[in-house]
């Protein structure tokens, strides 16, 4: 069949060589939406919950809070492991699920049994599921550094202006914002004003919650015209704040302002964020949806920066100081050397045992096509691309020795099964980086695995089927030499 296949493409030409450059450009155009990361990303099918309860106690938490909702997740098909970690006010619960399932249906049974309990939770209990996000989301870290600016000023331009269009683009989950000052109107009750007035502090809370807010006042009609009327009271500035009542007293209205200090404060803090050790900063934290192309991504985010750096306050910029893609860059590069130095490795040897500089090139060129092929495929098989492209580097060699071993004589027979032996040693050092830095996810890696070992067997099969052959081959080479230097005495 290998004699059949060889004759076919040595009298059809141009077939063969229309189908090679098809190949070529097919696998090139693959090789650029390829989805590359420089870390595997093992993760199982996970979905998390985190909620808050502000006041309450890690033991608090975990009777009220997590024991209940754990209960309640019990019996989700496909579910694998259910854990909680209950802290001071919060709540993290974790469950993951069997490998292959699909994430929008385990996060579907997750919020449909949340709801059930939500009711029974204790008042004032908030969250819910976490964004779609891996141990290995975050791509992309920055600062906002502004000369003059305070840090509430520069975390209310990230909040405000940066986070709502950085979560516009594909692939982005979620950016944490860190750092600064989270600005908040506080109110800081005065005890002995309030008590003079006879206004207690539930009163003095109920008034502000009533009045912030916009309501509908109806609507009037003029004719044919409609016109809708509408109240316009939802909090905009510390003086309508301030200027909320909150009752009478002997026809006299009382005001915020007169039962409490009003001001500009911040969110309790948990935390800090420092840079270079020159101070506090703010940051900004990228995540990428689970099973995302990091490099495009990154791209995205880098471009609407970009797009987003002159709407700023002047003197203001973003710094990154962590970028995924140069790392992927970095072991992109790395697995490219691998490749570059077995393909070398190989024509050399090939040249030395064959003698023939046209028959090492043809065999050597199958490395590369081997790998753009697969890229080709990728789509189809789901199989990362350098993953695939080692089966074809391990069983390359094999298919040259069952070729050689059919149409060759006996000292070309031995030369290919010793040149198989040393090839398969060579391309061996390329799988380890190879889908280290390749493989995007756990599928993936058995696949790479799985194929890997399935090369290596048949080249195994190869060398064997070879190998009956060859002490018989040498003998035979062995009695040529005599014969000659007979015939030369």
């Amino acid at each position: 069949m290998l004699a059949r296949l060889t004759e076919f493409s040595l009298t059809q030409r141009l077939l063969v060589l229309g189908l090679t450059l098809l190949l070529i450009a097919a696998g090139i155009q693959a090789w650029r939406t390829l989805p590359i990361d420089a870390f595997p990303d093992v993760s199982t099918t996970q979905v998390k919950l985190i909620l808050k309860a502000p006041g309450m106690t890690p033991e608090e938490v975990e009777k009220r809070i997590a024991a209940p909702i754990e209960t309640e997740m019990l019996g989700i098909p496909k579910q694998r492991i259910l854990r909680s970690i209950s802290k001071y006010g919060l709540t993290d619960i974790t469950i993951d699920f069997e490998d292959g399932t699909d994430i929008y249906w385990a996060r579907q049974q997750v919020a449909e049994r949340l709801t059930n309990t939500m009711g029974d939770l204790p008042e004032g209990v908030s969250g819910g599921l976490t964004p779609i996000t891996t141990p290995l989301s975050e791509i992309f870290m920055f600062t906002v550094e502004g000369e003059g600016l305070s840090l509430a000023e520069r975390r209310t331009l990230l909040d405000w202006v940066i986070r709502p269009q950085l979560r516009t683009l594909p692939g982005v989950a979620d950016l944490n914002a860190l750092g600064g000052q989270a600005r908040t109107f506080e109110v800081v009750p005065d005890n002995a004003a309030m008590s003079a007035r006879g206004v207690t502090l539930m009163e003095l809370r109920e008034a502000i919650q009533a009045n912030n807010r916009n309501d509908g006042a109806g609507r009037l009609t003029e004719g044919e015209e409609v016109w809708l009327v509408r109240v316009d009271g939802a909090v905009k500035s510390l003086e309508d704040l301030a200027g909320i009542v909150v009752k009478n007293v002997g026809g006299v209205p009382v005001r915020v302002a007169d039962l409490a200090q009003v001001r500009l404060g911040s969110l309790t803090r948990y935390g800090g964020v420092t840079k270079d050790g020159r101070g506090e900063g703010v940051e900004g934290l990228v995540l990428s949806l689970k099973g995302a192309n990091a490099q495009q991504v990154v791209r995205g985010v880098k471009q609407k920066l970009a797009e987003i750096a002159p709407t700023l306050p002047k003197g203001v910029t973003i710094q990154p100081f962590y970028d995924r893609s140069a790392l992927v860059e970095r072991a992109v590069d790395t697995v490219s050397k691998a490749l570059l130095e077995a393909i070398v490795l190989v024509l050399v040897l090939l040249f030395l045992f064959l003698g023939d500089v046209r028959a090492a090139l043809t065999v050597a060129i199958t490395l590369p096509l081997a790998a753009l092929a697969i890229f080709a495929h990728h789509p189809a098989f789901y199989i990362p691309g350098l993953a695939g492209a080692i089966f074809f580097l391990f069983l390359n060699p094999g298919v040259l020795t069952a070729v050689v071993v059919s149409v060759a004589g006996p000292w070309r027979r031995a030369q290919a099964v010793a040149l198989n032996i040393v090839v398969i040693h060579l391309v061996g050092d390329v799988p380890s980086p190879l889908l280290i830095g390749w493989v995007s996810d756990l599928g993936s890696l058995k696949w790479g695995v799985s194929l890997t070992l399935v090369a290596l067997a048949a080249g195994a099969v190869l060398i064997l089927s070879a190998l009956p052959h060859f002490k018989n081959d040498l003998a035979a080479a062995g009695e040529i030499d005599l014969q000659v230097e007979s015939s030369a005495g």
